[in-house]
């Protein structure tokens, strides 16, 4: 049972779903995503867990929330999906907002449970078809369906005009051509090397990370072009309020965007989950073996520039940093080695969190979490103690967040528990520490 402060949250999204539910509609949906979607799976998931509680120690909630059982990967799984199949959908309203509460709030999919299961179980996986179960009743808290929305009605999440992306990228080519005179940003440039995409809170609130990702492929000579048009945007959050439908559409338009352009393969910015929706989930639902380009992480692009002597690094921080590993591009990508080649090309004094690489903890913004918006807001930050903990111990001032929900996620997390430290992207270092053109900045 979640503790008062959960219990006090009023969100208008599950409450406005609370009032439309139906015993009827409830059990019909229910039985419909369990018998056609995900049947095969979850009976083997459910069959074959012991109840070790070796997945217990893996979960931040668990852990942050004084190992309250309650909090525990199989006790998530067990008050919500499980008592979905045993009553065959014939749960009420009442059990169904506490399920939302379970599923969007108190688990990010973050995968280091199933890491240390014996079996190998898939939690995420099941917390993440009761999330899909929500979304067919509605019972989405508001923030992230708004999110969803947003996709919908203009293929971004931050409700980015078509006029609004076109003015960003000619203003942060102006302000990359105070770095690097000439400069420009291609725009629907048929046959180049890179297709460059970002997320939607660059154009929105972080605009200055295009200007910087522009100086970089300025510098190292890359071949490179962005969609003037409808598919920048691979940011996704469908996919984390189970409306698949509408993940569905937006990678197959940012893939089809590409395809168009006939470039060679695609770069992602420093998002775990526009990767993990492009690269996994998107093309699955599409019911493709993979996407239809290549297609690399950020880090993966930073490294081979790095590597190549694409770019050279004059200048390294001497201050301690630590690095957060994002889940999606670390546990689910296995981009450890390559992160840490990057960042101490650009740091002289990297102290290492413990654990660290694929064992780190989620910093439990990531899966949508953070995208529940305001209204759980504290709630999320008591489930996620044991990171501010893990960061303290490393005595750095700087965290290194090569993705956005991390990026954000560990600011929240300095501020709660007045931590000594600062957050920073990759890119941000980059752009600092690298050898610029002869009269750059001029």
């Amino acid at each position: 049972m979640a503790d008062l402060v959960d219990l006090q949250v009023v969100d208008k999204g599950l409450e406005a779903g609370l009032a439309k539910l139906t015993p009827q509609r409830i059990e019909q949906v229910i039985n419909s995503v369990l018998s056609q979607a995900v049947a095969g799976r979850m009976k083997l998931y459910l069959s074959t867990c012991v109840h070790c509680g070796l997945c217990a120690d893996a979960c931040h909630t668990y852990v942050s929330r004084n190992r309250d059982p309650d909090f525990a990967p199989v006790a998530k799984v067990k008050d919500s999906l499980l008592v979905m199949i045993q009553k065959k959908g014939r749960v009420d309203a009442e059990f169904m907002k506490n399920a939302a509460r379970i599923a969007f709030v108190e688990c990010g999919g973050c995968r280091r449970c199933s890491m240390y299961c014996p079996f190998g179980i898939d939690i995420a996986t099941m917390i993440m078809t009761v999330r899909r179960i929500c979304s067919l009743l509605g019972m989405v808290p508001q923030y992230m369906q708004d999110t969803t929305n947003s996709h919908s009605a203009t293929s971004n999440q931050m409700w980015v005009q078509p006029d609004d992306w076109i003015d960003t990228l000619m203003w942060q080519e102006e302000d990359a051509q105070l770095e690097v005179a000439g400069l420009r940003i291609p725009l629907d440039k048929e046959g180049a090397e890179v297709m460059y995409s970002v997320i939607a809170p660059e154009p929105k609130v972080m605009a200055q990370l295009i200007a910087n990702m522009a100086v970089v492929m300025t510098v190292a000579k890359v071949d490179w072009t962005m969609t003037s048009g409808d598919g920048w945007d691979n940011s996704n959050m469908a996919m984390f309020s189970g409306d698949l439908e509408i993940m569905g559409r937006i990678e197959r338009e940012h893939w089809e965007r590409a395809l168009e352009l006939r470039v060679g393969k695609m770069v992602m910015g420093e998002c775990g989950h526009a990767y993990r929706g492009a690269v996994y989930d998107g093309p699955k639902w599409l019911g493709w073996q993979g996407p239809p380009l290549p297609m690399e992480h950020a880090v993966e692009f930073y490294y081979d520039l790095l590597r190549e002597g694409r770019l050279e690094i004059t200048d390294k921080l001497t201050e301690p940093v630590t690095i957060q590993d994002p889940c999606n591009i670390v546990r689910g990508r296995g981009l450890h080695e390559k992160l840490r080649y990057v960042v101490h090309a650009l740091c002289d004094n990297v102290v290492e969190m413990d654990p660290k690489y694929e064992h780190n903890y989620c910093c439990a913004a990531g899966g949508g979490v953070i995208n529940c918006g305001p209204p759980w807001k504290l709630a999320r930050l008591k489930s996620i103690k044991i990171k501010a903990e893990q960061l303290e111990r490393t005595g750095a001032s700087l965290c290194i967040t090569p993705c956005h929900n991390c990026h954000h996620g560990v600011e929240d997390i300095i501020g709660h528990y007045h931590l000594d430290m600062r957050t920073s992207f990759i890119l941000e270092l980059l752009v600092k520490q690298m050898k610029m053109p002869a009269g750059a900045g001029e």
